[in-house]
């Protein structure tokens, strides 16, 4: 059966992996209303903002990666669309471009409102949304994917979203920032872990290709277990937000998808790639939660 063209755009964007953005909106959100600063205008304009750019970023991998022949016939993820046919380059650059350009939208209101450090960081999430996979040395190539993923889906998504509201910052914010970026971290682990044997043969030197697939299943384990161990640090920091430590539920969830890293191979990781995504929702909605009870 023949799939729609908005189907195709659908897969193109890949749903289960935005999380990654909307998780820390929602924690930079809850922190903000805790504090007293939360500014609904300002929490949905980085919402927007944030989805957009990671749109535009998994667009931009699609043609990049179709380009340099990372994406084959025989991969194992996901469809790439443009590597099946589905959409051709020249209109999947179009889009890449189109998506970041609708970015601005919310992106204009962040910076009338914070000022010039949200037009850095607009700058930066979309430049290197492209160096992920463009130009000589791309990101996900030389084994920088994970460090990129960390700040910008991590700290400076969540301390972003928190000082657009209030105008402040504080450490507390930046230090719960590296949860959701360790999460990522873990779903990009996954990916990298899924993709060793191609991503070697096609020349892509990410940290599984660089130091195995062992390496790649104990990164898994710790960037999921140091991340629930950040609410009980912040604790230790601060006495208050007590409830934030049932976050700790979430490395009982993340048992079987964590065995399974451990034991299994190829194909079957795309169905940890998606629970890991939900660990990362669920985690950002309790922790939230419990931040501000």
């Amino acid at each position: 059966m023949e799939r729609s063209s908005l189907n195709i755009w659908v897969q193109a964007a890949r749903p289960k992996t935005l999380w990654a953005s909307v998780a820390p909106v929602v924690i930079g959100s809850a922190m903000a209303f805790e504090s007293g600063g939360l500014h609904i205008m300002s929490a949905l304009s980085a919402l927007l903002g944030a989805v957009l750019i990671q749109i535009g970023t998994n667009f931009a991998n699609d043609y990049f990666d179709f380009h340099k022949g990372a994406d084959s016939t025989d991969r194992l993820g996901p469809t790439r669309v443009v590597q099946a046919g589905l959409v051709p380059p020249p209109t999947m650059k179009a889009a890449f471009i189109a998506v970041f350009v609708l970015a601005v939208v919310p992106g204009a209101y962040l910076i009338w409102r914070a000022g010039w450090p949200l037009f850095v960081i607009g700058v930066l999430s979309i430049l290197f949304g492209i160096l992920y996979t463009a130009g000589p040395y791309p990101l996900g190539y030389v084994g920088l994917g994970e460090l990129f993923v960390i700040i910008f889906f991590g700290p400076v998504a969540v301390g972003g979203t928190y000082y657009v509201q209030t105008l402040q910052i504080s450490w507390p914010v930046i230090i719960s920032g590296l949860a959701p970026g360790l999460f990522s971290v873990a779903i990009l682990t996954v990916n990298n872990l899924r993709d060793v044997q191609s991503d070697h043969r096609a020349g892509k030197k990410t940290l599984a290709v660089r130091f195995g697939v062992t390496f790649s299943k104990i990164e898994y384990l710790l960037s999921i277990a140091i991340a629930c161990l950040i609410p009980l640090i912040l604790l230790l920091h601060n006495d208050k937000h007590l409830y934030s430590l049932l976050t700790s539920v979430i490395l009982l969830a993340a048992i079987p998808s964590i065995k399974t890293v451990f034991t299994a191979e190829g194909i079957v990781l795309n169905h940890v790639l998606e629970s890991t995504g939900k660990m990362l929702l669920l985690y950002s909605l309790i922790f939230s939660i419990g931040w501000i009870l």
